[in-house]
């Protein structure tokens, strides 16, 4: 019953996600059934989380991804780690982590007594959802960890030795913390774009943007620790190549931070923070894409099915056309922002910006 379980959760939270959607992007929005239903959303998400670490736990390798993943034998830390080790577990995490994020983005975007920031939150939330629903839709329906195998297998396949390593128990989770946690950075611009920027809204995604540049440098230090004593390439250059796609992300959300400063202190640099913003989202999707449709080959590459990575490829289109598309219409509004001095902190921090999306 386990795997039938987590199925309708997942189902629950695809559900969700779309009144998510649709109630944050209403000409009005609905703020308590975008609420109520990204509740459920979580709700969904993480039991169906919990349901495939149950069936690890219990060794249920009726299920395929189980199966594939799976081992009595295999230490319990490793056992927990093989929920998010396969494609399909790791996908669902993704989902997971961005239904945590948009929790916070309800809670902390909107400013107390701003009915126009209260309205930008849900907006967000919409954005969100629409995010939400792509990503669960695509796991429900060609990356589900639920699918039965039958008959049973009678031992499941195992971890692959190499990523057991203390390592990658974590490196993965951080990553996508990092990884995800630019979609709220990315969909609050949209909101902004699309319907008017509140008051503050620069203030106010510094932290949200700090947060997951932070777990995204973490992620990156574990995965690139481990491909240096493991693989033992060496170098300065010494992660693994699946690595690389981590670290695009990782310089256009420092130089979006830097660009949240001044356009917060001295309202410039608007053109840049919300293409930085889209840019930062947009180069998480292309590293999810890489490593899952055979592009990039590695020792921990999660797919090398390319018609899983068609999928997140037409997503990658659709986030680029459509926000880029967004930003031309109302780019005249956005504005040049403030005026500064041709030697002063904001051109030290344009130079750095440049630079980062010159390496990025």
């Amino acid at each position: 019953m386990t795997g039938e379980i987590g199925h309708l959760l997942l189902m629950l939270a695809t559900v969700a996600a779309a009144v998510q959607m649709l109630a944050g992007l209403q000409p009005r929005p609905l703020p308590r059934l975008a609420a109520t239903a990204l509740g459920w959303q979580l709700i969904g998400l993480v039991g169906a989380l919990a349901a495939l670490g149950l069936a690890f736990h219990d060794n249920d390798f009726s299920l395929a991804y189980v199966a594939a993943h799976g081992h009595t034998t295999m230490p319990r830390l490793y056992a927990v780690s093989a929920v998010w080790g396969g494609h399909e577990g790791s996908m669902l995490l993704w989902c997971a982590i961005l239904a945590l994020w948009s929790v916070l983005a309800g809670w902390r975007l909107g400013a107390p007594g701003d009915e126009a920031a209260r309205a930008h939150a849900v907006r967000t939330l919409g954005v969100l959802g629409a995010v939400s629903l792509a990503m669960c839709g695509y796991v429900l329906l060609t990356s589900n960890p639920f699918v039965r195998l039958l008959p049973a297998a009678p031992e499941g396949r195992g971890l692959n030795p190499m990523l057991q390593d203390p390592g990658l128990v974590l490196h993965p989770p951080l990553l996508y913390l990092g990884y995800v946690g630019t979609a709220l950075p990315f969909a609050a611009t949209l909101a902004a774009l699309a319907w008017g920027e509140p008051a503050g809204l620069a203030r106010r995604l510094r932290p949200f943007t700090a947060a997951a540049l932070a777990f995204l440098s973490l992620g990156i230090a574990l995965g690139s620790w481990w491909a240096y004593y493991e693989l033992g390439w060496g170098g300065w250059w010494f992660w693994d190549p699946v690595e690389n796609a981590s670290l695009m992300p990782w310089l256009a959300g420092t130089a979006l931070l830097h660009s949240l400063a001044v356009t917060e202190k001295r309202g410039s640099f608007k053109n840049w923070t919300v293409l930085l913003a889209i840019s930062a989202f947009s180069l998480s999707l292309l590293g999810t894409f890489l490593v899952r449709s055979g592009v990039l080959t590695s020792v921990h590459a999660f797919a090398t099915d390319p018609r899983r990575g068609v999928f997140i490829l037409a997503l990658l289109v659709v986030v680029i056309g459509s926000s880029l598309a967004l930003f031309a219409w109302r780019a005249p509004k956005v504005g040049l922002g403030g005026r500064f001095g041709l030697v002063s902190r904001e051109s030290l921090l344009l130079t750095n910006n440049v630079v980062l999306a010159v390496a990025c």
